[in-house]
């Protein structure tokens, strides 16, 4: 490809996803050009407000398109695919959550949009495990397809005439889980499992020692919390999300 040729292409690009910034290439009509402009940022904006109803409902139109125009334009996404698009608008919006024209709750609630899309298409694979394993003796084997959240905001609250300015006091604590029939299910956990999760996603401890920990890190009585503790980890079993323990 020659050099001019690739210069055209690049000038070509940056006007279309830039057109208040950038001059087009010479010798285009411009009523050429604004179908291109049209187009490309539509796919784009369709795609995005598919994924981010809530959000698009929340901003309303004007501040939406404002959005939208801004990642379009500014964004370097690290994958050519439409599937992972949204992950790069999760990415754009959290690396400007310090912006003043930016809502603060925007970044929390982009994930929580966009996680269940994620989750949805994972392919992340089990590591092996023995499904009838001892929850206390063994490490616990967290399914890939669990994810325990925790957002400072309340994003299961925030929608259209419910926008907030002030975070409540305790974060928000979720877990998103795949099912076998490749069903997203959310659900309210207590900040408690919470951090149980959080443990057996991070460390590849014995359900004792998780629950040793956090028995240390709560001031909870050790007994009452391992006791407690085991039930847990056996209904989070039962129900698929600990998938059993690790092989030796």
């Amino acid at each position: 490809m020659s050099e001019s040729l690739r210069e055209q292409q690049y000038t070509l690009a940056r006007h279309l996803r830039d057109p208040a910034r950038h001059a087009p290439p010479p010798g285009i009509e411009d009523r050429r050009l604004r179908v291109y402009r049209e187009l490309f940022f539509g796919a784009i904006e369709s795609l995005l407000a598919s994924g981010f109803p809530v959000i698009r409902e929340t901003l309303g139109a004007t501040q939406w398109q404002k959005l939208v125009r801004a990642f379009y334009a500014e964004h370097r996404s690290s994958t050519p695919l439409f599937p992972k698009i949204a992950g790069e608008f999760v990415s754009y919006v959290e690396a400007r959550a310090d912006d003043p024209g930016i809502a603060p709750w925007l970044s929390d609630l982009a994930h929580y949009e966009w996680i269940e899309q994620a989750l949805y298409v994972s392919d992340a694979a089990s590591p092996p495990y023995r499904a009838d394993g001892d929850l206390l003796s063994g490490v616990p084997v967290l399914s890939p397809l669990a994810i325990p959240l925790a957002y400072r905001w309340p994003v299961t609250d925030i929608g259209p005439g419910h926008d907030i300015d002030t975070p409540p006091e305790q974060p928000t604590t979720l877990l998103v889980h795949r099912d076998a029939d490749h069903g997203v299910h959310f659900s309210r956990i207590a900040p408690l499992v919470y951090h149980l999760l959080a443990s057996l996603q991070a460390n590849a401890w014995s359900g004792r020692e998780h629950l040793t920990a956090l028995a240390a890190a709560t001031g909870a009585d050790p007994g009452e919390m391992e006791a407690h503790g085991l039930e847990l980890l056996q209904r989070l079993h039962a129900q698929g999300i600990v998938l059993g323990t690790a092989l030796p």
